[in-house]
């Protein structure tokens, strides 16, 4: 288990350095997916398997759900759709499929050892998860919820200027 950790902290840190440094942001938001699906399986290794079942429902799930909206809400044109179409050549996923290989044999392994770790851990349930989220966190909750909710909008009014032709960076509206 000790080998499992240590590769996926090395798939994580590989994928979130490449999810950063990509200029597409469809790579980028692949690599991150990449990441995030190693961390939870970091959390599982850790003894955290509820921890890592949040990780891949919200973030990997429902979190990137709302990344590839905002990014297909924005819908830059037939210039982003040629560029599209460069990009979804086999040799692009080479990186990503890569990735996503080692953290599938990860995962196969894991979960052919069963739940054992080495490390003593206290299990944590969805009802203690539940209460302290919405008990001493609320408010942090509450602001994680707005933030998300602010990049929606912002991207709702980026997307809206780009399609009807509305005022760019710098200008002034009519």
């Amino acid at each position: 288990m000790v080998v499992i950790f240590y590769l996926s902290s090395a798939v994580a840190v590989a994928a979130t350095i490449l999810a950063v440094t990509r200029v597409g942001v469809v790579h980028a938001l692949l690599y991150l997916i990449a990441s995030l699906l190693a961390v939870a399986i970091l959390f599982f290794t850790l003894g955290a398997p509820f921890a890592a079942a949040l990780e891949v429902i919200i973030y990997a799930g429902a979190i990137m759900v709302l990344f590839v909206f905002v990014v297909m809400m924005l819908n830059l044109g037939e210039r982003a759709l040629a560029q599209e179409k460069a990009w979804l050549r086999p040799r692009v996923w080479i990186g990503p499929g890569l990735l996503a290989l080692v953290l599938l044999g990860e995962s196969l392994y894991v979960i052919g050892q069963g739940a054992h770790t080495p490390y003593r851990v206290a299990v944590t349930g969805p009802e203690a998860v539940g209460a302290t989220l919405y008990g001493p966190y609320a408010l942090a909750v509450e602001l994680a919820s707005l933030v998300l909710l602010a990049g929606l909008v912002g991207a709702f009014h980026l997307g809206r200027h780009a399609l009807h032709g509305g005022p760019r960076d710098g200008e002034r509206p009519q």
